[in-house]
């Protein structure tokens, strides 16, 4: 009787452990991200976020398996379930991860239970408890100096807080462009006779072959975003820019872009500071980018279920050309896209569910490079009956009958991604100026080609399947086409053998599953006139078969590409060295 009573301690206990062994699996990936970057272990940081990505998943499909054992029938005991929810919120209480323990709880439950049940208030940690916030650190995570003077001083030993193992190509070049950076903004925006504070997080942000030192100046409370990326140069590293505009830093840490490798240990005043300096982002989104992307989930799905009970509007279809292979459907008053994977594919759509699937897992864990958007996926989503359009509901009925149901006044969502909303890149058109649908076709073309710079092709490329982002920037999120770019075979048409080939229906040339052709892509990329003109003037290369075959041999090389996140203009070396401004990639692969 007794070792009954303790049979649901036991339980809390079990994955209580686990998640302890994930977090510190967790943080020695990530600790070790500084000395991939110093190594310039590029593959290494590519390999280290997929593996972290992958940590999750693995784990907690080992402790489902060890806590089912352990529990036997008892398994199918809600009591038990409910005693084990009590003990493992009483152990992490005090948790500085508080938040991510009580996601790695879900998540083992939800597996236990095959995805087969909706969210239960009882048995899983839904709704916040009290707040988001572990607790305040007792240390400060952030580093604090005061600009005065000349600023020199202070740069310098804002610089010696972040020690690297290999020095600076020219740190007196860099610390003279960043005074003079930070002297360009306080003449604008500092108030005079008052001092400025400069808080900068302890902890430095990895990602692909750059570091950042994150911060904010403040003065009379009131925070300026300042993110300084150092990258490596010809001689050694270099501070390649101070950010200090809040859209050029929202870019960097926007939701189209890999997770972050960063060691924090109180995440939610992590999350806090970094709201700060960028408000118009969601906690949600904030906790995906430094890499807790779970919990990112949570977070959403509680502000979602918030929203939901303040707003009125129904759920209704998209802007845009319906798609052949989701069923895609909006709340207006909320930012994001709901995306249901139809029964069936008309044609000449020829992939299968579990194709698309892997698709949307790929991108998850690839570099998005800032072009492919990303997304939640959610199994048992409830949504309020009442709220749903009719023909939205009619669709669902006829297109995709096995992936919902209803029960009562809820319609079930069984399999279902969700991503931020944007303006479909043909709709956009459509109402644009010539200046904005000139800047438009030539993101369109940069989105392409950085894609193509981390070895992604977009299969279908047509201006439907790209959006625009608040930011203006085009990103991509149709994915049941997309493969790696070096799967792909580019080839020139051949040259017909006589006249009567060129008038034949069908090509008079064999065509193979993956060819591709780009020489006809003006055939059926952009149909309006003038912005095909202006794609091929700005990125006359998309139709030259040598550029992709080049971007191919590079990578089969097994070399990276050094992509961007930030405007070229912004660079000290355009600023103020007078050098040309580079692409939006480069090939020092």
């Amino acid at each position: 009787m007794l070792f009954e009573k303790l049979i649901p301690y036991e339980a809390a206990c079990l994955v209580m452990e686990a998640y302890i062994a994930y977090h510190g699996k967790y943080k020695r990936i990530t600790k070790r991200a500084q000395i991939r970057f110093e190594r310039k272990d590029w593959h290494g940081i590519q390999e280290d976020s997929r593996d972290r990505i992958t940590l999750y998943r693995d784990m907690v499909g080992e402790t489902t398996e060890k806590l089912l054992s352990f529990l036997g029938n008892r398994a199918e005991n809600r009591d038990v379930w409910l005693q084990t929810k009590v003990y493992y919120a009483i152990e992490v209480a005090n948790f500085n991860t508080r938040n991510i323990a009580e996601s790695f709880y879900n998540s083992v439950f939800r597996h236990a239970h095959h995805g087969e049940l909706g969210k239960d208030d009882e048995l899983m940690f839904v709704h916040a408890r009290g707040t988001y916030r572990e607790f305040k650190s007792t240390i400060p995570i952030f580093h604090t100096f005061y600009l005065t003077g000349s600023y020199e001083l202070t740069v310098k030993h804002l610089l010696e807080y972040y020690p690297f193992d290999v020095p600076y190509e020219d740190q007196a070049r860099d610390l003279a462009y960043i005074v003079r950076r930070l002297h360009e903004w306080a003449a604008v925006h500092a108030a005079p006779g008052f001092p400025v504070q400069l808080e900068v997080l302890k902890s430095v942000f990895f990602r692909n072959k750059s570091a950042y030192i994150v911060g904010r100046l403040v003065q009379h409370g009131a925070p300026t975003p300042l993110v300084m990326p150092i990258m490596h140069g010809e001689n050694g590293l270099m501070v390649d820019a101070l950010l200090l505009e809040q859209n050029d830093v929202s870019t960097i840490f926007s939701y189209t872009r890999s997770y972050f490798l960063v060691d924090v240990d109180i995440v939610s005043e992590s999350v806090d500071f970094l709201r700060s300096i960028m408000p118009t982002k969601s906690l949600g989104e904030l906790y995906n980018c430094i890499g807790f992307e779970k919990h990112g989930k949570t977070v959403f799905y509680r502000e979602f279920e918030r929203h939901l009970a303040l707003s009125t509007d129904d759920f209704t279809f998209t802007e845009g050309i319906k798609g052949m292979v989701m069923t895609v459907f909006t709340l207006p008053s909320y930012p994001v896209v709901f995306k249901v994977i139809k029964d069936k594919f008309k044609p000449p759509k020829q992939v299968t569910y579990d194709e698309v699937v892997s698709r949307y897992t790929l991108v998850n864990a690839h570099n998005r490079v800032g072009r492919m958007s990303d997304s939640y996926f959610f199994q048992q989503l409830s949504l309020p009956l009442k709220r749903i359009a009719p023909e939205l509901l009619e669709e669902l009925r006829n297109d995709c009958p096995t992936r919902f149901e209803i029960e009562g006044d809820t319609l079930i969502l069984k399999h279902c991604y969700i991503e931020k909303r944007m303006i479909p890149l043909d709709v956009y058109l459509q109402k644009a100026t010539p200046f904005e649908a000139r800047e438009a076709i030539n993101e369109y073309g940069k989105a392409i080609k950085e894609m193509a710079a981390v070895n992604i092709f977009p299969g279908d490329m047509l201006l439907k399947n790209f959006g625009v982002t608040r930011l203006q920037r085009v990103v991509f999120y149709d994915y049941d086409e997309i493969g790696f770019l070096t799967d792909y075979n580019f080839r020139r048409i051949p040259a017909p053998k006589d006249p009567w080939d060129d008038l034949a229906a069908e090509p008079y040339y064999y065509v193979g599953p993956r060819d591709v052709f780009p020489e006809e892509f003006p055939r059926f990329l952009v149909a309006n006139e003038t912005h095909l003109e202006y794609l091929m003037e700005l990125h006359p290369d998309l139709f030259d078969v040598e550029f992709w075959q080049r971007v191919q041999a590079l990578h089969r090389e097994g070399k990276i590409a050094t992509v961007y996140p930030y405007r070229r203009r912004r660079a000290f070396r355009h600023l103020y060295g007078g050098e040309p401004r580079e692409p939006y990639f480069v090939d020092n692969y």
